[in-house]
């Protein structure tokens, strides 16, 4: 493992100076250093999608992307969404609404891929939200109500 250096990242309109190997995975950084835990580690090797977060307005799987690759990015992680008792993003309260969530493992990265997509294109065909969610792997009975849930806070516009 190569020798830590300085890494300067801005994670949810926050300032974070950090020491870390360049090749640690963000998804460490994140999780181990910032205590960011709703990212989650799910494969390791970026195909299951938990671990997805938003770097400069893109949905991309922090598990296989080295920090150094995000030096002086912008990170969006699902704590940005607000409180599950009190959501501030639309997204997040819809998935409330729609009782989208039942295991929630898979969830907070979903919700990243889901908002990615709504910031680049706030009115998506459904889809448009599938294709967005196909790197988003999800076991559990309530994906159909996570999509609708997608498509109601596409509909409620902004926020």
């Amino acid at each position: 493992m190569a020798e830590s250096r300085h890494i300067e990242l801005s994670v949810n309109g926050e300032r974070h100076h950090i020491d870390a190997s360049p090749e640690t995975p963000l998804l460490y950084v994140l999780r181990d250093q910032l205590g960011l835990l709703g990212t989650r580690f799910g494969c390791g090797q970026g195909t299951c999608g938990a671990c997805m977060v938003i770097v400069d307005g893109k949905a991309v799987t922090s598990c296989d992307m080295a920090v150094e690759a995000a030096d002086g990015c912008r990170v969006e992680t699902v704590e940005s969404l607000g409180p599950e008792s009190e959501p501030k993003h639309r997204l997040a309260r819809a998935v409330l609404d729609e009782q989208a969530a039942q295991c929630s493992y898979c969830l907070p990265g979903i919700l990243m891929s889901a908002k990615a997509l709504l910031d680049e294109n706030p009115a998506p065909t459904e889809a448009d939200i599938r294709a967005a969610l196909n790197g988003n792997l999800c076991r559990c009975g309530s994906h159909v109500r996570i999509l609708r849930a997608i498509v109601v806070a596409a509909a409620e516009g902004t926020t």
